[in-house]
């Protein structure tokens, strides 16, 4: 459910009755948790907050955290614990262990199948179908998943453990986790002796042979991926199938190979990567009168493309998680300045190129010369760009939240249309307020007529079509929208979206300038726009401040020059039309004779 990002849609501090009620909740979710254990887990005065999110699939999950960490989520009024939780209380819900391979292939949004469960000798804890579980490591009492049992512990038997066992919701290492304060799970030792495991995942003796409490030296009390062996998973308990244990004996050998190939964790990996493609593209491909330059389009134009054949640059399986992060390590480490030049939007204003890591960097091997990489620059430049994606938004505003509240949504919650399309409807269907004799009609009820009526309406107004109804809606929401940049988290503004805006100014002699403004909006380099278009059309461009506007850049070329911003901005960009304003101003071409 949250191995992709999720949307936050809102994030307030929850009131004394809803805390209480919410304690209520959990002693009825986790009976098995004590009094003084609930007050400590649901606390009376440390801040507790909610928040309403959007996973990547578009479900509705309602978060509660404390001290920035998350404690339990909410889907469809069921509640669940996460991991920060679990690793407090380990034993509050019946637990299941897997191999340590397997945490990363659940982390990936993968359910856990029944030939990954490690039968202990005790046996399984007993569950229904749809009992809430937790995941395990072997050789670790700390969960690393939540999920729901799809079978009960009696139907997984009879199934010769084969098939799916348990619907991972969460895990250790997703995204629910980064939310968090990312700290690791604790190690506790598990209730049943190690040895007791291990009979059923490696010795060779069978279990009556062992005494209770004897001690073993088996390889596997010590649990590491690099100790797992062929022999070792191939030898098990009659209840593992010889599939079951094949098939972990390949997982565990494909991980120790690929530990031996590089002793580095891939987060280490990739955060080496990004430094190489930092220094490379600083050294060879940024020129200082490209500065200021967008952190973007230093990503995207630059950096991606110093990253060797063969390999892929993620920012988000480094350690820093967002490009604006790093440039704000080396910033501290004085290699250049980062400002927010627009809002939301950051640009690289100065480097040093005399820094002792700029100058000490070497350029790796099989990369063309500098001087070759800056001549293709503006090509590949264009070819690279990907125009945002923009979705309107909509916040409630204070007269509307009497329509709003009965959804459970507040004053600033950020809705799409769609969700406030169906709000409404489900508002009208509740109050039962669609008109009886013409079904295209809604009766204005009380809160109807203060939420979407005027003064001069309320008297005379009793009934709204329903495209007016939303309509009307839509016009009284505070506007927002949401900017997704390629590679990059969505940032959600105020307002609508201004247009790129495009117009001719009249100089001296006569003579015309086209002026482009907003190309920032839309993560495009001012300065890169004016260079190409100067090419194109051999005509000089200049960028300077726009007037009255602070930390924007317009740009400035001689003529009417529409025609050929239009087939740029619209063809090679890919922007679409209804985001440009001033194509209409391009001059009329003469027929020909």
């Amino acid at each position: 459910m949250f191995s992709r990002a999720f949307r936050v849609r809102s994030n307030t501090a929850i009131k004394g009755s809803d805390r209480r009620k919410l304690r209520a909740d959990v002693a009825a979710a986790f009976p098995n948790l004590s009094a003084e254990q609930l007050t400590e887990f649901i606390p009376n005065k440390e801040e507790l907050n909610v928040i309403k999110i959007y996973s990547h699939k578009g479900e509705a999950v309602t978060v509660y955290t404390t001290s920035k960490n998350p404690i339990l989520f909410e889907v469809e009024r069921v509640l669940y614990p996460t991991v920060y939780t679990l690793w407090v209380y380990p034993d509050l819900l019946p637990a299941f262990s897997t191999w340590p391979p397997v945490l990363q292939k659940l982390a990936g949004g993968a359910d856990l199948m029944l030939p990954g469960v490690v039968v202990p000798s005790s046996g399984f804890p007993q569950v229904e179908q749809g009992t809430l579980c937790a995941v395990t490591l072997l050789g670790n009492r700390a969960p690393v998943a939540v999920g729901v049992a799809t079978m009960s512990t009696a139907e997984m038997l009879a199934a010769g453990m084969k098939g799916k066992g348990f619907a991972v919701l969460h895990t250790y290492l997703d995204h629910l986790w980064e939310y968090g304060d990312k700290s690791s799970p604790p190690t506790l030792a598990p209730l049943v002796t190690d040895s007791a495991e291990e009979e059923s995942t490696g010795g060779e003796r069978e279990p009556e042979e062992q005494e209770p409490g004897s001690s073993t030296t088996d390889p596997l009390q010590q649990v590491d991926i690099g100790d797992l062996s062929l022999k070792e998973t191939l030898v098990g308990k009659e209840e593992l199938s010889e599939d079951r244990a094949a098939e972990t004996a390949q997982d565990a050998s494909t991980e120790v190979q690929q530990e031996a190939e590089d002793s580095r964790t891939p987060q280490e990996q990739m955060d080496a990567l990004l430094s190489q493609c930092f220094f490379h593209a600083l050294k060879c491909k940024v020129r200082k009168s490209e500065l200021p330059l967008l952190t973007s389009t230093f990503l995207r134009s630059h950096m991606f493309s110093c990253c060797p054949a063969g390999q892929q640059l993620d920012i988000k399986k480094s350690s820093y998680k967002k490009l604006s992060k790093f440039l704000q390590c080396m910033q501290q480490q004085k290699v250049l300045q980062v400002k927010e030049l627009s809002k939301g939007v950051e640009s690289i204003v100065e480097v040093d190129w005399k820094h002792p890591e700029v100058r000490a960097f070497a350029v790796p091997e099989g990369f063309a010369s500098a001087s070759a990489a800056q001549e293709s620059r503006s090509e590949g430049r264009e070819q690279a760009y990907h125009a945002p994606e923009i979705i309107p938004l909509y916040g409630v505003s204070t007269k509307m939240v009497p329509l709003f509240q009965e959804s459970g949504h507040k004053k600033g919650s950020i809705l799409s249309s769609s969700e406030v399309r169906t709000i409404i409807i489900n508002y009208v269907k509740a109050n039962e307020l669609v008109d009886e004799t013409n079904k295209n009609f809604v009766k204005v009820n009380a809160i109807l007529c203060d939420c979407l009526l005027d003064k001069a309406e309320q008297d005379e107004v009793s009934s709204l079509k329903w495209d007016e109804l939303l309509s009307r809606c839509l016009e009284r929401l505070q506007p927002l929208h949401q900017v997704t940049f390629h590679g990059q988290e969505p940032l959600v503004r105020k307002g609508n979206i201004e247009p790129i805006d495009i117009s001719i100014a009249q100089r001296s002699a006569n003579k015309k300038v086209t002026i482009i403004k907003n190309l920032e909006l839309y993560g495009l380099d001012p300065q890169a726009v004016a260079n190409l278009l100067q090419q194109k059309v051999q005509a000089s461009a200049t960028i300077a401040p726009v007037p009255g506007a602070k930390d924007r850049l317009q740009v400035q070329i001689q003529g009417n020059q529409i025609h050929h911003l239009a087939k740029m901005l619209l063809e090679e960009y890919q922007l679409p039309r209804k985001y440009i304003q001033g194509l209409e101003k391009a001059p009329k071409l003469g027929r020909k004779k």
